[in-house]
């Protein structure tokens, strides 16, 4: 049988939020099988609970945000991209502020937390949404298109293009590619870090947002070039990341996908459109467990290895 993940200890990370700038504590505990991934608000006067589902996105500009009555969380998309990556099913997130740390922008610290607190098989079956028909959304127009897809397929892999015009980015390769059956998350999409433009800096934190960004958290260009002393982690980091955003975002749909991900130009916007789609069609989807591992796509059954 295919078996639920969770953690089999606490662990605890300080930082900032990306957005906000607000010095936030994050503690990750164990939660039961049939749990799901749970976001509590902790520094609130009674505790609020937010299990994540497509329905409890309610905002996706620059970010991710799920809430449930008043009570959000921002930026959850990395730290859901550790766990999609990971495969963890069950998890309490405990958060003392509104947005998830950025830590250095990817999700690599929160594969390192996870993976420390150590992962833990659980006796209930994993519970997987497989795509049985295609489904697509789309936005924009001309230069403008952008578009989502998921379509059928034994495993879960994901496609994703670029297009930003700018010099920096266009000397990297356009597209990635990762599937999550014969790659490995932790070395090939996890340090993939968030980007930003200082042209757009000023615009943003008019609007209170990037208050906490920078170039220990960010990818941060000029008009011609990386900033970043260090330069890029990998040759395709920019598109590495934007499957990075994917894999958080449409793991909010509460269940690992049994799909290919294929995209170009897409967001947080559109990825939730895309969720919101495929569960509106009921004949486009099921739920799935496998009794037996070797009915299971390739690599589903075997530990995440760290990088």
């Amino acid at each position: 049988m295919l078996q639920q993940r969770t953690i089999k200890t606490l662990t605890r990370s300080v930082g900032v939020g990306l957005h906000s700038g607000q010095r936030v504590e994050l503690t990750l505990r164990p939660a039961a099988p049939d749990t799901g991934i749970v976001f509590r608000r902790v520094d609130l006067p009674e505790p609020v609970d937010i299990p994540v589902s497509a329905e409890a996105v309610v905002d996706t500009r620059m970010a991710s945000t799920i809430g449930v009555g008043g009570a959000k969380v921002h930026t959850v998309e990395h730290l859901m991209s550790a766990c999609a990556g990971l495969g963890l099913d069950n998890l309490y997130v405990d958060i003392t502020a509104e947005e998830v740390p950025i830590l250095d922008g990817s999700s690599a610290s929160f594969v390192f937390l996870l993976q420390s607190a150590g992962v833990e098989l659980q006796n209930a079956p994993r519970r997987f949404i497989r795509v049985k028909r295609a489904v697509e959304v789309r936005g924009g127009e001309g230069r403008d298109l952008k578009w989502a897809r998921l379509a059928p397929y034994h495993g879960y892999k994901l496609h994703f293009e670029i297009a930003f015009a700018h010099p920096a980015v266009d000397s990297t390769e356009q597209s990635a590619d990762f599937d999550l059956g014969s790659g490995n998350y932790a070395r090939d999409i996890a340090r993939a870090r968030t980007f930003g433009f200082t042209k757009d800096v000023e615009m943003l934190r008019a609007n209170g947002l990037a208050l906490g960004g920078g170039l220990d958290n960010a990818i941060v260009m000029d008009d011609y070039k990386v900033l970043n002393s260090d330069g890029l982690r990998y040759d395709a980091e920019f598109a590495r990341h934007k499957i990075l955003d994917a894999m958080g975002d449409l793991y909010l749909i509460g269940h690992p996908l049994l799909a290919a991900y294929s995209a170009f130009r897409s967001g947080h916007a559109l990825n939730n459109q895309l969720l919101r789609a495929l569960l509106a069609q009921e004949d486009a989807w099921e739920f799935v467990s496998f009794e037996r591992e070797r009915e299971a796509p390739q690599g589903f059954a075997r530990p995440v290895a760290a990088w």
